[in-house]
């Protein structure tokens, strides 16, 4: 069960299931490469922040996004690198932008 930490409607509540926008982009961004295009379920909702892709070339980082930790499978994400049996959780910070509804 999730925790919701805003009160702010976003387009995603806790259990929904997400993929991972792919898009390549050339600026600042708080998306880490490993986890685009992955599937994901939404944990928490942390609530509005700036945006940061704003903010990392001297915007206002108006309008806020909103946050989410989602949580994703080791083994979908780091494949045959990953020590399988571990009960490891992947847990990461995604904004809202990059979070497409799956399924």
């Amino acid at each position: 069960m999730g925790v919701v930490f805003s009160a702010e409607p976003g387009q995603f509540d806790v259990g929904d299931l997400v993929t991972i926008r792919s898009d390549q982009v050339d600026h600042h961004h708080r998306t880490p490469w490993f986890i685009k295009g992955k599937p994901g379920v939404v944990r928490a909702i942390s609530g509005p922040f700036f945006n940061p892709e704003s903010r990392a070339h001297g915007g206002d980082g108006v309008p806020k996004r909103l946050l989410y930790q989602v949580e994703f499978d080791p083994d979908v994400v780091w494949g045959e690198r990953y020590h399988e049996g571990s009960k490891d959780l992947l847990l990461v910070d995604v904004y809202e932008q990059w979070l497409e509804p799956r399924g």
